[in-house]
Parts: structure tokens; sequence; C-alpha cells
């Protein structure tokens, strides 16, 4: 039976292309810089400018750099817009753009907006306590509410667009963008949409959150070299780099983009998500829920462990994290775990947050329409207990077919999502 061919009552199984990428992040503004940033090997963690961070141990992290969102967003929506969902907007109208999609009253009901945050706009709740605080409730802004949400970005992307299909914004911390890639993919290939704008956004760059971060004791320093901080599954690593901004792509059924000649990034083809059910900071040591994750998208996938051969990897650069991360990929592949490509793309980017397992879900689907890994800079000192292929310092070229990104989120979410490489 065909992937098309339905059963009395069986629902549609429709194949996903991958037509549009976006990117407002670390590496830079728009989709293009941020691909030939990871390429090169070249960091995007410097120190930080955003706010007065004397009072911080750590004073680095991933910081957007000459972000003119006015130059997208008319001033009026700007003003009632939080800073997570400005890159969230401009990131999925570049998607859109790039995939040449034209959003009219004759799809705009089969177009839908699937973009997670780990938490909203934090910016607007912190400034308008502050009005509260100081002036009294009658000077709160009337778009407190609607904009504190952690489903702003995607109300926000569907007015800019005109997409009036389904919407909703999915929340699982740190693989908040897997996850609403992966659903957004799961949406289409039943049939309730053609096409999905589809991504991550955060701020997570406050000073507030910045001291939450701090007293988890998880952050990386180097304040000399900022942008050696954050080295995952080395045996230096000494934790993550906070960063902000967005990714975005749009995912569309295959056929309908064949039919107006769409350029076709990837497909996507396998998605699952698990719970650790454990600990609401700390992964469990073995990577058993994380490896189950991936077991399940495989098979979603219709694929072997050994079809897969790069890996995007959650890999914060923690010494917990990038140990259980290590544990699951061998659980769940086995003896081809040693074969694999693995590697870190936050070493460079730093940790997006809720728009991390975005970002690093578009380097997925560039890893398998150009052959091109890109590395895990700073992996300098092996560590016995993460000994896989790492991919370190300098991109590969590699037949790569398939490949996978995984993410871990607080309070044990995992999530992973599987690309293939197209071809007609």
């Amino acid at each position: 039976m065909s992937l098309t061919t339905q059963r009395p009552g069986q629902l549609p199984n429709h194949r996903v292309a991958v037509t549009g990428l976006g990117a407002v992040c670390p590496l830079g503004n728009n989709a293009r810089d941020a691909w030939d940033a990871l390429v090169e090997g070249r960091s995007g963690i410097g120190p930080l400018t955003q706010f007065d961070a004397s009072a911080f141990e750590v004073r680095i992290g991933g910081e957007v750099r000459d972000f003119h969102p006015e130059e997208t967003i008319p001033t009026k929506d700007l003003r009632r817009m939080d800073r997570h969902a400005q890159f969230a907007v401009v990131a999925a109208l570049e998607a859109v753009a790039d995939a040449a999609l034209v959003i009219d009253d004759a799809n705009r009901d089969d177009i839908g907006v699937i973009f997670g945050s780990a938490g909203g706009g934090y910016g607007w709740l912190l400034e308008q306590d502050e009005t509260f605080r100081k002036s009294g409730y009658r000077r709160v802004s009337p778009f407190l509410i609607s904009n504190m949400l952690p489903d702003a970005a995607s109300g926000h992307i569907a007015i800019a667009t005109g997409a009036c299909g389904p919407n909703m914004g999915v929340v699982s911390a740190c693989s908040t963008g897997t996850g609403a890639m992966g659903e957004a993919w799961e949406t289409i290939r039943r049939g309730d949409a053609d096409a999905i704008v589809t991504g991550g956004a955060d701020n997570a760059l406050l000073p507030v959150l910045m001291a939450g971060f701090h007293a988890l004791r998880a952050l990386a320093n180097d304040p000399e070299h900022p942008e050696r901080a954050n080295k995952p599954f080395d045996a230096h690593r000494d934790g993550f780099v906070v960063s902000q901004g967005a990714a975005a792509l749009v995912l569309e059924r295959l056929d309908h983009a064949q039919a107006r000649g769409a350029r076709i990034y990837a497909e996507v083809i396998g998605y699952a998500t698990s719970s650790d059910a454990y600990d609401m900071v700390a992964s469990h040591e073995s990577g058993r829920a994380s490896a189950n994750a991936m077991r399940r998208a495989l098979r979603k996938a219709g694929i072997a462990p050994e079809d897969v051969g790069y890996i995007n990897a959650h890999g914060t650069g923690t010494a917990l994290n990038d140990r259980a991360e290590t544990a699951a990929i061998k659980l769940a592949f086995g003896p081809h775990a040693y074969r694999l490509a693995v590697s870190s793309t936050k070493s460079m980017h730093g940790h997006l947050m809720g728009g991390a397992g975005a970002l690093e879900g578009l380097a997925a689907v560039r890893a398998v329409q150009t052959g091109i890994i890109p590395p895990t800079i700073n992996y300098e000192v092996p560590d016995p207990d993460c000994d896989l292929d790492y991919v370190p310092n300098v991109a590969r070229h590699a037949d790569v077919r398939v490949a996978l990104s995984n993410s871990v989120g607080l309070g044990g979410h995992n999530a992973c999502i599987i690309v293939r490489r197209y071809e007609a």
C-alpha cells in the first residue's frame, strides 16, 4: 500500500517536505548566515551587552546582534510584542518567503502555525510587573496577558502571515522547538493542513533568568575567551551558555510542494517524544527515556538504526547531560552508535531554550541537503564516558542521507525528529 492510499476509516499518511527556512540567532539574522557560521565552526558567544551583567559571575551569552525588526514588522505591532515574538515573526516571515509560499484567501485555511516557546513573554511580564509596582494597576498594558503567553509567537505569526489553519504553541522546556516541528509533521501527515510554519523562539537573556541559571550551577564560563566556553562532550566541559533567538521552518505536504514547483530541502520522516519521569532538572543518567524516543521515531520512520548517518545532539556541555545523551545514543543505536557522526552545534550558538531544537533541526536539514556535517567546536580532551565520534572542531563532508536531531528539556522532556535527503 502506498503512503497516500487509505483504507476506509484510516487516516492519511502524507509525506512531508521542508520547503522554507528562517533564523534569527547568535550566528546571524537569517538562515543562510547561520548555516555558513555552523559550517565554518564560528562561535556566536560573546560578552553580554543587553543589560548590566557586572553583578554576575558569568557575563557571557549568545546574543542576537544588529537585529532590526522594524524593517519587517510594523511599528504599531512591535510595540505590542515581546522580544521573543519579534525573533519568531522575523524568522517565520523569512521561512515563508524562502518557501515562495503565497498565503491568500484560496489557501489560508489549510496553512497553519505550530510554534513554541519554553516560557513566552518573560520580558513583557517583568516589565509590566515593574510598572504595576511603581504606578499601580491602571498603568498596566492591555496587551500584557496576550503577550506573556507561551503561544504568543504562534498567534503573532498567524496574524503576520494570514495563516488560518491549525494553530498552537508547543511547550516542553528545551525540547520545545523539536516538539513543535514534530507536531507540525503529524498535523500535515494526517491531513489536517497542507503546510505549517513551525519552529521555536525564546529570549532568556534577562537578569532574573540569568540569576536562576546561576543558581542551577550549570553555566559555562570563560570571560577571556567566551567563544571557547561551551565545549560539549569534552572532558573539561563545565556547562551551557544561555542564548536567545528563533528558527523557523515551513513544512509542507510533499505532493502539494511538488505541484507548485517548490524547492525541497529535505523530508521529515519521523518524530517521537518521551519522559524521564525522574527529576525536574537532571536527566536520568541511563538515557533510557531519550533512547525510547529515538527508537520510536525510527520505528515511525520505517528505517533501521543503520540508516542514520548523523545526529545533531542536544549536547549542552553539562557533565551529566552529555554523558546521559551518549548512553542514550548507544542504547538506541547499538553498535552503529560508533559509526555515527554526532555533533553539538550548541558549541557555537549556545542554548536557545525553546528555540534550540528548531535551530538544530534546521542544521540537520541542511546537513542532509548539502552533505556537510557541522562540527562540535572546542572539543579538545576526550572523555572516556563520551566515546562517540563528535565531529571535532572542523565540518565534515559526508554522504548523509538521514539525520536525527535530539532534544532534552527540564522536567524530563525528550524529543527527536528525523529528516531524510529528498530524492525526486
